[in-house]
């Protein structure tokens, strides 16, 4: 019956996709039992020995053949494999008596809480327990909920036998005390009541009348029966997976020797043996010992040996157990399993997340302006040891030829060849003629690196994904690796010895993926904020500047021979008009960026910006003095001195910014490579260098400095006065001490920054360190100042040098001085050389900025990888949403729009900068004779485009953008338009002048537009909003969480900056971002901003902060006295009224009354306090006589204590003033808020004249609470952006957006740290790759947990390519079918008929 049934065939076949070879789709984790490890077992090992004297392994000990071969000779006697191919088998080892497994002895004692000690059932009542139950199996339980569930009972079960009480089992009647944990023992105290009850009992026994002490020990053997004789009912509410007697050791697998090989050393003579095989040896003596000892039945020792045995396992399972008695450690320390797959060396870390790999060099760098930024020069050494596997065809078979005749050692040559059937031939000794006539179509040659091969080049520390990126090989003489410094930006590399990693890709599709994803010219631009970071540097810069001088002029020879440097002569070149025709011809520098970017007149590259530089002078635009005003015009530099802003990186109107966005990287890079050739050849002819007389300062300067200094000593001395005659006026919510320093500091750091601009004015052009502070290259004003004039004041901690010694910082000064000098004020510079006591305040500051950088990058790595281990797996879908890997939605649309940050055009992050693409636009479609449109027609059209399907949410447009464009072209340029058409006299009533022409082209190139111009600037707009949409499966979590951990290493650590108050501190940089992505719930400055209701009045102000202020008793009593009279003890209080009135605090006695009453520390009763009248009351103690005078003196010390006034968790509230300006930014007037230091937002929203709609917190955890999720989501955001960009950070708000949406999505702040990261995770390989290891493994073998391979750790640790990025999609491609032909060979045919 069967046959037939295997035998019927369907008519239509189901269609089964082929999916290749199979991978793995889960891991189950589970406890082995007994009986399971014998099954799985191959040998029995009793002794604890290795090998014989003939160096053969003994039978039935630790390295027994049939466990797997020994060392690379032997064989293995179960499979017959050799060393490589046997994968090794377990052997078994049978205990004497159960042990601990110290990994889950937390778990057993746990479930030891909740059973009863004699019947082994739950000691919860049957209600309780079914409850639970039902719970427990619900299906849409989730692990963590389980998890919780199995706390409180182990909780509710601990509660009903802690302290002295008992539970009494309703099953058996037995009373079951607390059980305890100690080191790898286990005790239950059965509490004082059973005690007493035995010695009741025994009482009248003479012998035994001395009290009795039950041992209150479980032993493993007790527990193991307790656990054999629990129900599997009760094993599923305490959310165990299996049987509970499998936590306990009974017999231990005896791992394959694969994992534990035995080496011999010393030529042979003995083995050197591994850890674990070191522990089993002694687990089997300490066993032998045991069994010894009860079979002659002496029980004390066994008990002994019992312990010993314990403490082996132990130390097998994890080497760092504690207690060990002395007798028992090891001489060396010897690992266990914990400490093999813990930490960043464990095989989690060290071993399945990140390998070792092959095909890699590592050396020096230098730099190399000859190459395009897209190469890596490669020394020929190197490149004859990297090979790479290149398939033969009929393209290549001649190239391929003559590297095998050339072999190993001669360039270009070849190490291996590989035949299809997998053999191999080295090229080292073979006959390589012959190989090479021998090479067919299919072989496979591994040859060395050649021109144009992708390889990947990596700099230390990895801080984002630009830090590897794919460059085409260049093979080169000499021993370093080089490339363009254009690209040492998103390296962070310098020269000054720095090395580098380069790996060569082994496959096609590798390469392939390599280059256009992690190509250089892919990746010109940050995703953190969408900055161009591959731009130009230092000399290109500084030369870029010079040439572009105004008074620089070139001849025909020179000015061609320049633009050949550009392109090494070989560019085709037509050469502009020249500025001067007579006397002779002549061309500007600004030319030359013409050339360079537009050399010859076919090329459509059009380029227009306006950049203002550093030395822009704020007036004038092209007409700046300064020359500081950049202006491109359909590709030529119309005005303006090139510098950073323009050429550098971190500018979004810069012209390779520019250039890529609207020509796309292969301009930008093309750009790029010809300013590197021209800069270096011009800069090495011109000359540019750094001497002594550079820094020397002309008397003029010498005096000026003198008398700026002079100045400002002056200032500080007058302040020292007034405070020490007490007359300082003292800011808000400072006292004197503090105001003298905030003025202090504020005119000394006022000096430098002065000198600063008068050397600034007093240098010559020339100058060196002047050109190079101007251009951006190098340094800045302060670093010239510090070198000419004055090095300025050297702060520690934020604050001037402190006292080293008793009331003074050194002892060169006198007591208590707080002169400039004294308190660390370098007033010479470092050309003149600073004095004794300079020096040493200048080393402090030093030392403090060299321990804050190593700090710092302890930190700020570990916040790297936290954020990136929460964040790997989030990825953009292709329903828009962004989705961890088990798919649930953290995101509905990425950043609320879709958009990708690195396309980000405008500097705040919109998708398009408007004004530069509508200056383009008017430049490129000139208006030909077309009449300007008028409002009314502006209007109209764009309506009627922005009705268009594409510009629907629908239709994959965001209202912000639709929004946004619609108010640029309508209120921004239609509105001008109309008012200019207005002041002009060309409004509606018609105008009729012979010079009306003339006024409708001036209105027209103002700011009119015409019908065709506004079409394509429409057009132009929403096209390239719509490719600037994020592509499924970008792995945008990991964008995110590089974009906020890089910038965390630029940060300064220890910053304290002011909130518009002197003496108010606000923690920020690393420390503050620590706070806000570990949702800390205690913070170290935790301030309320609190908005007024009547915000212009200052008196309301005052009596605002008087109310949130906390306000002592002990402020507002006249007296608070002891009255003793014959009868009666009390304490009078009186209140001074006319204090309490000047302050505007609402205060009696009555009031008083109910602060004492609510102060519970005093333990008052209402019945003991007697208001006499509303300025006075009495209060009563109770106590006996003896205490009575005791109780006084307590409450009179108490009282002044108590807060009658205020919230308690505020420290203190400061009113702070703000100008409000209008859009001149003349000041309009002042409005006041007030700061208020401490917690409690819920107390201060509630106080009345609060407007509590705009009063905010920056402790995230106090907004969870007081105002909800949706709050503290967007508080994070705002928290994260205010710590940033105080810092001068940008960073895209999309990133901070999806953390701050991860951290909330779940319903409550979790933060980035192991506890948060358990919550947000349920991947148990994930959770043991993060932190605690071990733990989780243990955990989830316990609760049977099961681990779908889905995210991208586990990926990685599996070895299966991950669902995101490429992986997201599966490809399938028809193959067409070849039609088999049987008809006979024609040559055979012929062969056979001849």
């Amino acid at each position: 019956m069967k046959r037939i049934q295997d035998s019927l065939q369907v008519t239509k076949q189901p269609y089964i996709e082929d999916v290749g070879p199979r991978k793995i789709k889960s891991i189950k984790f589970s406890l082995f039992s007994e009986s399971e490890i014998l099954k799985s077992a191959e040998v029995e090992v009793y002794l604890g020995l290795y090998y014989e004297s003939t160096k053969k392994p003994i039978q039935n000990g630790l390295l027994d053949p049939r466990m797997g071969p020994p060392n690379k000779n032997g064989c293995c006697e179960t499979c017959h494999g050799g060393f490589r191919e046997c994968p090794g088998h377990y052997g078994y080892l049978v205990l004497a008596l159960p042990v601990y497994n110290v990994g889950y002895l937390g778990t057993v004692v746990d479930i030891l809480k909740c059973i009863c000690k004699c019947c082994s059932s739950i000691l919860l009542d049957d209600k309780e327990r079914r409850d639970i139950l039902k719970k427990m199996r619900n299906p849409r339980t989730e692990f963590l909920k389980k998890s919780e569930l199995h706390k409180r009972v182990v909780k509710r079960c601990n509660a009903m036998a802690g302290g002295q009480k008992t539970a009494t089992c309703s099953k058996c009647g037995y009373m079951n005390g607390m059980v305890k944990k100690l080191q790898l023992k286990i005790t239950h105290e059965q509490g004082n009541r059973i005690l007493d009850e035995i010695n009741v009992a025994i009482s009248d026994k003479r012998e035994l009348r001395a009290s009795v002490s039950v041992p209150p020990e479980l032993d493993p053997k007790v527990v193991y029966s307790l656990f054999k004789n629990m129900s599997d009912e009760d094993c599923e509410l305490l959310y165990l997976s299996d049987r509970p007697e499998k936590l306990l050791v009974t017999s231990i697998p005896v791992p394959p020797i694969a994992i534990r090989p035995s080496v011999f050393v010393d030529g042979g003579t003995q083995s050197n043996e591994n850890d674990i095989t070191e522990r089993l040896k002694r687990i089997i003596q300490a066993n032998a010992s045991l069994h010894q000892e009860m079979s002659d039945s002496s029980p004390v020792k066994s008990l002994n040996l019992w312990i010993d045995l314990q403490m082996e396992v132990a130390q097998y399972i994890n080497s760092d157990v504690r207690g060990v008695p002395l007798h028992m450690q090891a001489q060396r320390p010897l690992s266990g399993f914990t400490q093999r797959l813990k930490g960043k060396q464990g095989r989690f870390r060290g071993n399945l997340s990140g390998k070792r790999v092959e095909y890699t060099g590592r050396t020096v760098i230098s730099p190399d302006p000859n190459l395009k930024i897209t190469e890596v020069a490669i020394p020929i050494l190197m490149a004859q040891i990297l090979t790479y596997p290149e398939r033969v065809s009929q393209h290549n078979i001649e190239k391929l030829r003559q590297c095998v005749r050339n072999g190993p050692n001669k360039y270009p040559g070849a190490k291996f060849i590989r035949h299809p059937d997998g053999s191999e031939i080295s090229l080292m000794f073979a006959s390589r003629k012959r190989h090479a006539d021998e090479l067919k179509f299919g072989y496979i040659v591994d040859r060395h690196l050649e021109d144009g091969d992708i390889v990947l080049f990596n700099r230390q520390p990895s801080l984002h994904r630009m830090s590897i990126m794919s460059h085409r090989a260049r093979i080169m003489p000499w021993r370093t690796l080089r490339f363009n410094e254009s690209v040492c930006n998103p390296y962070n590399a310098d020269f000054d010895g720095d090395e580098m990693n380069m790996h060569v890709p082994q496959t096609e599709e590798a390469r392939t993926e390599a280059l256009m994803l992690m190509g250089v010219q892919n990746n010109l631009c940050t995703p953190k904020s969408g900055e161009i970071l591959v731009a130009s540097t230092q000399d290109f810069l500084t030369s870029s500047f010079l040439i572009t001088r105004k008074d620089t002029f070139y001849n025909r020879a020179s000015f061609s021979l320049i633009c050949s440097y550009m392109g090494d002569a070989m560019d085709p070149t037509d050469l502009p008009s020249p500025a001067f025709i007579k006397p002779v011809e002549l061309w500007t520098g600004k030319q030359l960026f013409h050339m360079l970017l537009r050399p010859y007149s076919k090329m459509r590259v059009y380029v227009n910006l306006t950049v203002t530089e550093k030395s822009y002078s704020g007036k004038g635009e092209t007409m700046c003095p300064s020359d500081g005003f950049v202006y491109f015009r359909n590709s030529e530099l119309i005005s303006g001195q090139l510098g950073k802003a323009t050429l550098g990186n971190g500018n979004k109107d810069g012209l390779y910014s520019v250039l890529l966005r609207d020509y796309k990287s292969h301009a930008a890079a093309t750009c790029m490579n010809r300013l590197a050739k021209l800069s270096a050849r011009w800069i090495g002819n011109h000359g540019f260098s750094i001497g002594i007389d550079d820094v020397t300062p002309g008397e003029n300067l010498v005096k000026q400095k003198q008398g700026e200094i002079h100045r400002n000593y002056k200032k500080c001395e007058d302040c020292i006065t007034q405070f020490n005659e007490g007359k300082l006026a003292v800011q808000p919510g400072c006292d004197a001490a503090q105001t003298l320093e905030a003025e202090v500091t504020m005119s000394l750091n006022k000096v430098r920054d002065d000198i600063g601009k008068i050397c600034m004015k007093a240098l010559d052009w020339r100058n060196s360190p002047l050109i190079m502070s101007q251009c951006g290259s190098k340094g800045s004003p302060i670093n010239i100042s510090q070198m000419i004039a004055c090095v300025g004041q050297q702060s520690v901690g934020g604050r001037r040098a402190p006292d080293g010694f008793i009331d003074r910082s050194l002892p060169h000064f006198p007591f208590k001085s707080k002169f400039p000098a004294a308190k660390g004020f370098v007033a010479h510079s470092f050309f003149d050389g600073l004095s004794a006591t300079e020096f040493f305040f200048h080393t402090m500051g030093g030392r403090e900025g060299l321990v804050d950088t190593a700090v710092k990058t302890a930190d700020t790595g570990y916040m790297s990888r936290r954020l990136m281990k929460a964040l790997e797996d989030l990825a953009v879908y292709y329903d828009s949403t962004v989705r961890n890997a088990s798919a649930c939605i953290v995101q509905f649309m990425y950043g609320d729009d879709g958009m990708d940050p690195s396309q980000m055009e405008e500097k705040k992050g919109r998708p398009l900068n408007f004004s530069r693409l509508f200056m383009k636009v008017k430049a490129t479609c000139p208006p030909g004779g077309e009449k300007s449109l008028s409002y009314s027609e502006i209007c109209e059209i764009v309506n009627d485009r922005l009705s268009y399907h594409d510009m629907t949410p629908e239709g994959g447009c965001s209202e912000a953008f639709r929004a946004s464009l619609s108010d640029f072209l309508i209120k921004n340029l239609a509105e001008t338009l109309k008012n200019l058409r207005e002041s002009l006299l060309l409004g509606e009533e018609q105008y009729e002048g012979d010079d009306r022409g003339y006024l409708e082209k001036i209105a027209l190139n103002i700011s009119g537009i015409t019908k065709k111009q506004l079409q394509v600037f429409l057009n132009t707009c929403i096209s390239r909003y719509h490719l600037k949409r994020l592509e499924a499966g970008t792995a945008i979590g990991a964008i995110g969480a590089q974009s906020i951990g890089e910038p965390g290493t630029q940060m300064t650590l220890k910053t304290f900056h002011f909130a518009g108050v002197a003496s108010m501190n606000v923690t920020l940089g690393v420390p503050r971002i620590k706070e806000i992505i570990n949702a800390a719930k205690k913070i170290t400055t935790p301030i309320i901003t609190t908005k007024l209701l009547s915000a212009a009045n200052l008196t309301a102000a005052r009596m605002i902060k008087a109310r949130i202020e906390k306000t002592l008793l002990g402020q507002v009593a006249k007296s608070v006295k002891i009255v003793l009279a014959s009868r009666l003890a009390s304490i009078a209080i009186s209140l001074d009224m006319e204090t309490i009135q000047v302050s505007q605090l609402c205060i009696d006695a009555y009031t008083v009354k109910q602060s004492i009453l609510q102060t519970s520390k005093i333990k008052l009763k209402e019945h003991q306090i007697k208001v006499l009248n509303p300025r006075k009351l009495e209060v009563f103690p109770q106590a006996n006589k003896d205490k009575l005078h005791f109780e006084l003196h307590r409450l009179k010390n108490k009282l002044p204590a108590v807060v009658v006034k205020g919230i308690t968790t505020v420290q203190r509230a400061v009113v702070n003033k703000e100008q409000q300006k209008d859009r001149k930014n003349d000041v309009k007037g002042e409005t006041y808020e007030l700061l208020v230091e401490g917690t409690g937002l819920l107390a201060v929203m509630g106080i009345e004249g609060v407007d509590g709609r705009y009063t905010k917190s920056n402790h995230i955890m106090e907004v969870q609470h007081t105002l909800g999720i949706e709050a503290a989501r967007v508080s994070i955001i705002d928290e994260i952006n205010y710590t940033m960009s105080s810092h001068g950070m940008t960073i895209d708000l999309r990133h901070m957006m999806l953390l701050a949406d991860l951290m909330t999505y779940k319903g409550e702040v979790l933060g980035i740290t192991r506890h948060g990261v358990q919550k947000m995770k349920d991947s148990v390989l994930m959770l043991a790759s993060f932190e605690k290891t071990t733990d989780h493994l243990f955990n989830a073998s316990v609760n049977g947990r099961d681990d779908k391979i889905e995210g991208v750790t586990e990926c990685i640790i599996m070895g299966i390519p991950m669902t995101i990025g490429t992986g997201m999609f599966k490809l399938r491609q028809r193959v067409e079918q070849v039609e088999l032909n049987y008809q006979p060979d024609p040559i055979i045919l012929e062969a056979l008929l001849d």
